[in-house]
């Protein structure tokens, strides 16, 4: 992937796509390509072989480098990259034809290619999402096979924009100085559209083809709450946006210091903000009065990379750490929510023909039930240092509740026994398979939280990472908001307590409609709670 930065246009260029993340930005056009420039043959079969071994291993070790300074969803993505590289498998024919005199470039590109259509043809939703991963890998190795730096030109104000942004160049880049992101394809749902909300960055997809040949815009104006963008503005035009994101920072200013009060809607009617985590180190340097507890607290980061599976004491110390963070606040804790997009070494089941509709989340909990008691011992431990609530994923018929609430209590029973201080928490269960939300009421749950990435997924029978059905995965959906709907309504029989904690729970554009289906708690990312209190404010029964 190389970087042309530049000069000028002749003429304003308007584009409308699909809001991906929010926010407004201005900046200098950054265009990223995969026509990568070729690199003359050393001649010999040996030389090439070992440079592409070398581009491979510094590949390999990029990624590594990155994995360090993230955690969460965005290390799993980059950890299946490193996984991927090391996979001999992978570069076998591009070594053969480096055997009978292609460069080693030449042959890389072609062996990526093919499995890149192999993947992009599979008819599992899973394989074809992983396509992406697979161009990241080759033009990461064939930068570095040709001597580019991928991102080199990119300052940290760059508007940056092409066909699409691969996770790792993404999490490369340092979003904290400003800039954006402006795609021709991608999708808001894909992986790096969650990692630039996450981080802040304005991002706008499904631009279309982008209207220039050779030199790209000098400027570009981004809007990514309304999915417009604006290359080469005009002087008035640029001036007219500038006001608007000078009142757009002075409105988060003010919700910056609202922050820390409850959340009202106009009417009076109090909202529960509570937050999603996928690792302790979200929390670090935040005051936790500026939410009401923790929604989800995703406990996959502890099964990445190569670490093995962890053990009772490691789980109870990173539970009670987060505990403890929360000072008496109710921190709801989700179990291993493993297969699907977030294979585990070790634990998730290899070439499953459609892993979204095979064993995952509680469903690989209750096949391995060895790995699911650890889970569940340390969270019992960890009951005693504060308000918590153990969520269960992927639940789609009460047996599977049952089940589990069986195993907790045999693992809560032989604690006891053993004299090692616990409590039981109470279970509860995610809500993103419409089976559960069309039968809540028939679940003996002690609380329900709607999953709205799966439920979306699931209900629009649109994958989140594929582009050409980006539109039909709208949260906003009569079909969707009605699933809530009944969600809500199942909790209010019961007299339980029914929170959101997808994407979806933090789309200000949603919240009026998200509010009228009843829901009174709202679970999202540490950096959306103040925009999310002011949308809220916004609201009226």
């Amino acid at each position: 992937m190389t970087v042309s930065v530049r000069p000028e246009i002749v003429g304003e260029i308007h584009l409308t796509g699909h809001p991906a993340s929010p926010g407004l930005a201005i900046g200098p056009v950054a265009v990223l390509t995969s026509a990568m420039a070729s690199r003359a043959a050393k001649g010999d079969p040996v030389q090439e072989a070992a440079a592409l071994k070398a581009a491979i291993e510094a590949a390999a070790a990029q990624l590594a480098e990155l994995i360090a300074t993230v955690h969460g969803e965005a290390a799993e993505i980059l950890e299946f990259q490193v996984a991927m590289l090391g996979d001999d498998a992978l570069a076998e024919s591009a070594y053969e034809a480096i055997a009978t005199g292609t460069a080693a470039d030449d042959a890389w590109r072609a062996a990526l290619d093919v499995e890149i259509a192999g993947y992009r043809a599979a008819n599992e939703e899973y394989f074809r999402a992983r396509a992406a991963d697979l161009v990241d890998i080759r033009d990461r190795v064939l930068a570095g096979l040709i001597g580019v730096d991928a991102i080199a030109k990119i300052s940290g104000d760059s508007v940056v924009t092409g066909e699409d942004i691969s996770p790792s160049t993404f999490l490369a880049l340092d979003w904290s100085r400003g800039g954006a992101i402006a795609l021709a394809s991608g999708s808001p749902s894909s992986h790096v559209a969650m990692l630039a909300r996450s981080r802040g960055a304005p991002m706008v997809v499904g631009l279309g083809s982008l209207p220039w040949n050779g030199e790209p815009p000098s400027l570009a104006l981004v809007d990514g709450d309304t999915g417009t963008v604006i290359f080469d503005p005009k002087p008035e035009t640029r001036r007219l946006f500038e006001h608007r994101m000078a009142a757009a920072n002075a409105a988060r200013i003010v919700a910056d210091a609202n922050r820390f009060k409850p959340a009202l809607t106009a009417d009076g009617r109090r909202i529960a903000v509570v937050l999603n985590v996928a690792a302790p180190e979200d929390l670090a340097g935040l005051d936790p009065a500026i939410c009401d507890g923790i929604g989800l607290v995703r406990t996959e980061f502890l099964f990445e990379g190569s670490r093995g599976l962890p053990g009772e004491d490691a789980q109870y110390a990173v539970y009670r750490r987060i505990l403890e963070w929360a000072a008496g606040r109710p921190v709801t804790i989700r179990t291993l929510d493993a297969g699907g997009d977030k294979p585990i070494a070790g634990l998730t089941i290899d070439n499953e023909r459609n892993p979204f509709l095979g064993l995952r989340g509680i469903r690989l909990s209750l096949a391995r039930p060895e790995v699911f008691r650890v889970q569940l011992r340390a969270l019992c431990r960890a009951a005693m240092h504060g308000t918590l609530k153990v969520m269960l994923p992927m639940i789609a018929i009460p047996s599977e509740l049952d089940r589990a609430n069986a195993i907790l209590d045999a693992e809560f029973a032989a604690l006891t026994a053993e004299g090692i201080a616990c409590a039981r928490p109470p279970i509860g269960i995610m809500v993103e398979v419409p089976a559960a939300a069309l039968c809540a009421e028939e679940f003996g749950a002690a609380f329900y939280s709607i999953g709205s990435n799966d439920l979306t997924q699931y209900t629009m029978a649109a994958a989140r990472d594929i582009s050409a059905v980006a539109d039909l995965n709208d949260a906003g959906h009569p079909a969707v908001l009605a699933l809530i709907a009944r969600t809500v309504e199942a909790g209010r029989e019961r007299g339980v307590e029914v929170s959101l904690c997808g994407d979806a729970a933090a789309d200000t554009r949603l919240m009026r409609a998200l509010l009228a289906t009843g829901l009174t708690t709202l679970s999202v990312s540490p950096n959306a709670v103040a925009r999310v209190k002011a949308a809220i404010a916004g609201v009226t029964a």
